[in-house]
């Protein structure tokens, strides 16, 4: 839900419909409607690619540490992936 509101806040902010930001993410419109409101379920791959839609950065609330991660997760590769297949 926290999620779904910071989507919409940003959407709002940048002056952008709900069919406008649909449409550059590539996603549905109804879609995009159900994610706003909260609803469970929305695939992370989506989500990806509506908060790059945005230019809206995705952080953990991790703390901050002086050590070097022990892995780093590259996003841009998992949403390139989860998009070959698709027409």
């Amino acid at each position: 839900a926290d999620l779904g509101a910071a989507i919409k806040d940003r959407r709002k902010a940048i002056g952008l419909s709900q069919t406008a930001l649909a449409a550059r993410a590539g996603v549905g419109r109804q879609w995009l409607v159900a994610v706003e409101q909260g609803k469970p379920g929305a695939e992370l791959a989506l989500i990806f690619r509506v908060l790059d839609a945005l230019d809206m950065p995705l952080m953990t609330g991790m703390p901050k540490t002086d050590e070097t991660p022990k892995s780093v997760i590259d996003l841009d590769a998992i949403i390139a992936a989860s998009t070959e297949d698709r027409p």
